[in-house]
């Protein structure tokens, strides 16, 4: 009989025992062959039409030996078929059967005796194509060596993600045997930080068959503290009819790869901070700035408070003193930053002022020794030398800070100051790459602030020079009030070479002069010297503005420099001004009555070019007429055109009478900005009434005291109409000296 003639049993049940077709039986293609004590076939499976090629119709009845067995076997194949009914137990082999298409096939057979209710015994062969059985032997012995022998941790989890399997390699990176895995889920054999996120990425891969490949996992921590990382890679399994029976895990040991990828990317990172940092830090020669720079840098990069500490003596000296001293140091802060509101920030010593730091606190070590301070994890014991004080420490535990570095800001050999990290919300501690990346920013850093101090010191020193080579003590004038103002540029520019001076002469005569020299810093202000010396000693000797002009560009031109220069000479006796420009900006004429005009003069070519003649103009210069004269920094700028500007400033000339100072004061307020980029000299003059009184004296100081102001005045919106310059006469003296009066 056939499989259809067997009685039908009860319908699949559902759930855990329910089967689909795809199994290894199914695989194998296992034939099923009965026969009665005559070797007669009674069953023939729909398997065996598909491994002998008969149908059950031409199988059913017929002798199994006459069927399927070359006649030369067939004694063979008796006598098996003997042993086998006669009870002396199965027989199992490989034996040619003879095919329906006539070829001969190797088949793998397995042959038991049966019994029925009746005691009739019946022979049950079980049969597949060797061919198939080999194929699936092989797989599965390669299976096994692979499994057993792979330097991969393999594993299989079943449909409750339970282990099943596990072979020795996973046992060797896990550190787990494997009876301590079987029948467990991940997270009760692995104790691992992400055994959460691995369950998960189980259940999914399970769900969806979506495989997760290369994911890096961290395993449970060694006896050295440290956790191993692994990658992990998950498979569902699946039968060839696509029946699901689990998941497969396949873990590698990355660890020492993914050091080396962390020791990269730190090498990276740094390259990237440092490149960085020679773009963001010491942008301008401003100190303040620079240490701002670098604190807002490592802020954003890799610390969570900064603090940029220099050395008191490195500002207040061009040589600062070096590491090796004891005891407290003198530090200024210049920059504290923080990545977020927190307490630790009041906790940082106040910027700009100068305080003592104990010989106990770390960053007086750090500037002592020249060598970097890391406390890896801060202790409450560690915080009273990080902090000032008593209440900053306890700030600093209040804000959470647990790792701290100082690292040198070292220049040109020598400790200028510190970089004091912390970090708090960052739970990384800082550990030795961190100070190889500190201490390279802070050697980039404390070259542009060493830079910025030195620049700070030389203009400084410009500054001064300057001061002292203007005009400092009263100047009695004949005929005369006057008033003058120098203001240098903002602290991120060099001083320049302007100047200014008001010389009596004989004959009650005045010199007045303005000049700037091109140029800025100490060469400047030494040039400018130079000049106002070489213009006092011409003066004196009663020349003409015009030949005053030509020694001066002589002088200026045998110091290789330019310089533009105004100079006038007031006559109180004629009432007149004398006046002869070489490349300056004109001065400004304010009479008595009427409105201010610029000086239509020649204006000449810039002293030190040599060659250019020079004219003196001569101006009418009544009581209460008053002239200004000024360098381009008071009228030039940027973003406005200087026809606006020379016609603001003789707007602001215009109006009731003011007193010099008054008027100085509003020019400076009006057309000076506070980040001027050019330093300027204005000097005003005005003629008093000769018939009221006045003798020697200035306005407002009976000893004829003038004032110089070095303070930067705040600028006003201003708006203007031209003004139109009014004509003079030319010099009518050609033998280069004054006319006595």
């Amino acid at each position: 009989m056939s499989t259809a003639d067997l009685p039908a049993g009860p319908a699949p049940v559902s759930g855990a025992f329910a089967m689909e077709p795809g199994g290894l039986l199914d695989v194998l293609g296992v034939a099923a062959v009965v026969l009665d004590a005559r070797g007669r076939i009674v069953l023939w499976s729909p398997q065996a039409e598909t491994v002998f090629g008969y149908t059950a119709a031409e199988a059913l009845g017929r002798p199994a030996v006459r069927l399927l067995v070359e006649e030369a076997h067939r004694d063979e194949v008796l006598g098996l078929f003997a042993r086998v009914m006669g009870g002396e137990g199965p027989w199992a082999g490989v034996f040619p059967v003879r095919h329906a298409d006539g070829r001969t096939i190797p088949v793998e057979f397995r042959n038991t005796r049966l019994e029925d209710d009746q005691g009739q015994p019946y022979a049950l062969g079980l049969a597949t194509d060797r061919a198939t059985v080999r194929r699936v032997e092989q797989d599965l012995a390669l299976s096994s060596r692979l499994v057993a022998h792979s330097p991969i941790g393999l594993a299989v989890l079943d449909l409750d993600l339970r282990f099943v399997l596990v072979n020795p390699a996973l046992e060797r990176i896990a550190g787990v045997p494997a009876a301590g895995y079987l029948g467990r889920v991940f997270g009760q054999a692995v104790p691992s930080p992400d055994a959460a996120s691995v369950e998960a990425a189980l259940r999914e891969v399970l769900e969806t068959g979506v495989s997760v490949l290369s994911r890096r996992v961290r395993g449970p921590a060694g006896s050295d503290g440290e956790e191993p990382v692994w990658s992990l890679s998950l498979y569902r399994l699946e039968t060839t009819g696509r029946r699901v029976v689990g998941v497969a895990a396949a873990v590698v040991d990355v660890t020492e790869q993914h050091r080396a990828e962390r020791t990269a990317a730190r090498a990276k990172r740094r390259l990237a901070v440092i490149a960085d940092a020679s773009e963001r830090v010491g942008t301008t020669l401003d100190l303040d700035l620079t240490a701002h720079e670098l604190a807002a840098l490592v802020v954003r990069e890799f610390a969570d408070i900064a603090a940029v500490d220099v050395l008191e003596d490195v500002l207040t000296g061009p040589h600062p003193g070096g590491t090796g001293a004891s005891g407290p140091a003198m530090f200024r802060a210049l920059a504290v930053e923080a990545a977020y509101p927190t307490p630790a920030r009041e906790a940082a010593d106040a910027v700009g002022d100068p305080a003592q730091y104990g010989a106990e606190r770390l960053v007086t070590q750090c500037a002592r020794t020249g060598r970097p301070v890391l406390v890896a994890q801060v202790t409450d014991a560690d915080l009273p030398r990080i902090a000032r004080d008593a209440d900053a420490a306890e700030l600093l535990r209040e804000a959470g800070v647990h790792s701290y570095l100082a690292v040198p800001l070292r220049a040109r050999g020598v400790v200028l100051g510190v970089l004091d990290l912390k970090r708090a919300r960052n739970a990384v501690p800082f550990d030795r790459d961190d100070v190889l990346l500190a201490g390279e920013l802070a050697a980039r850093a404390a070259v542009a602030i060493d830079n910025a101090r030195w620049y700070r010191h030389q203009q400084r020193t410009a500054l001064a020079l300057q001061r002292h080579l203007l005009p400092q003590g009263p100047t009695r004038l004949n005929g005369l009030d006057a008033a003058y103002r120098y203001q240098p540029a903002s602290a991120a520019v060099e001083v320049g070479g302007d100047w200014f001076d008001a010389i009596p002469l004989s004959g009650g005569k005045t010199a007045l002069v303005v000049g700037d020299v091109m140029g800025s810093g100490i060469n400047a202000a030494a040039t400018m010297g130079q000049l106002r010396t070489a213009a006092r000693t011409l003066a004196g000797l009663g020349l003409a503005p015009s030949v005053v002009l030509t020694e001066l560009d002589r002088t200026v031109a045998g110091l290789e420099e330019m310089a533009t220069c105004v100079y006038a000479v007031y006559d109180p006796a004629s009432g007149s001004c004398r006046i002869a420009n070489a490349g300056h900006p004109p001065p400004v004429y304010v009479p008595a009555e009427g409105p201010s005009r610029l000086l239509e003069l020649p204006t000449g070519a810039p002293l030190g070019v040599g060659g250019v003649p020079f004219e003196t103009k001569e101006v009418p210069f009544a009581a209460g007429d008053a002239l200004v004269l000024y360098t381009d920094g008071l009228v030039e700028t940027r973003d406005e055109d200087i026809d606006v500007r020379l016609a603001a400033l003789t707007r602001l000339l215009d109006g009731p009478v003011r007193s010099l100072e008054e008027t100085c004061d509003r020019l400076l307020g009006a057309l000076r900005g506070p980040d001027a980029p050019d330093d300027v000299a204005l000097l005003i003059a005005r003629a008093r009434d000769r018939a009221a009184g006045g003798g020697p004296g200035a306005e407002g100081d009976p000893d004829g005291d003038v004032q110089v102001d070095v303070g930067v005045n705040k600028s006003a919106d201003v708006n203007v109409d031209k003004s139109t310059a009014m004509d003079v006469d030319t010099d009518p003296h050609r033998d280069g000296r004054e006319t006595p009066p």
